[in-house]
């Protein structure tokens, strides 16, 4: 079980959000170590979807969950006190033990479903609600608030993204760990805990070096297409019940 020494986050997120800036923040931090989806090999290997990289993820990584779950509650690499893991919904298949989500400290980053939906298409044709990782969000979210009896913190990325101090503090306080100001820049690049994948899909965040505020004088987002409406109705739902629940 978590230490009161040690805080293991668990931060769950669907993909084409701002979780890699959030894993660039975090890994800023002198204190903490920092995982980039361990579970993707074996969501990849499970399922072969045809995802970017599909052979090369898979053989650099960890296809047995139970040793990746042994690995994210055991001791923090690097002796850090603190265990930052990104973690993709999606990738936490319905055959994976939920049992160990009570020994680390979740958080959930969201990000509205037309803007993921836009920006996944791009990468993988036609993904299922699934495939964004929203219907698993709700189920994760649900199964720690019935299992822990409170209220996991919950973060939206446009609210980090325009007000990254305020958000970032409030995230800190959730978990309870002390802010830092190295939190809210970094050197752009890739780094060497990025997963094999970061070629694929790290584009942006590799030249990035804080969390980008939205312009506001920008045109609002264009719809999703027609073609993927009753996907984004479906995921619309779950986040909008999660929306409820974010920190402000």
């Amino acid at each position: 079980m978590m230490s009161a020494e040690t805080l293991r986050l668990a931060v769950w997120s669907g993909p084409r959000n701002i979780s890699t800036a959030m894993m660039r923040s975090w890994g800023n931090r002198p204190d903490t170590f920092v995982c980039d989806e361990p579970f993707y090999a074996h969501y990849l290997h499970t399922t072969r979807k045809p995802h970017p990289g599909l052979d090369e993820v898979i053989a650099a990584g960890e296809t047995d969950w139970r040793k990746v779950v042994a690995w994210l509650t055991g001791p923090v690499p690097e002796g850090k006190s603190i265990f930052f893991q990104k973690l993709m919904t999606h990738h936490l298949l319905p055959h994976i033990s939920r049992d160990w989500l009570g020994e680390v400290t979740n958080c959930f980053l969201i990000r509205h479903p037309r803007d993921v939906l836009r920006s996944y298409t791009k990468i993988v044709d036609k993904p299922t609600a699934e495939d964004a990782g929203f219907p698993q969000q709700a189920e994760i979210f649900d199964w720690v608030c019935r299992h822990t009896g409170k209220t996991p913190p919950v973060i939206d990325a446009v609210d980090v993204r325009n007000r990254a101090r305020e958000i970032l503090g409030a995230m800190c306080d959730a978990v309870g760990v002390t802010f830092q100001e190295s939190m809210l820049s970094w050197s752009p690049g890739l780094r060497p805990t990025d997963g094999a994948w970061a070629k694929y899909w790290y584009k942006e965040v590799e030249t990035s070096t804080c969390f980008r505020p939205l312009d506001p004088n920008a045109s609002p987002s264009e719809p999703v297409p027609d073609w993927l409406n009753e996907v984004y109705e479906q995921c619309l739902a779950h986040y909008e019940r999660l929306y409820q629940h974010r920190l402000t």
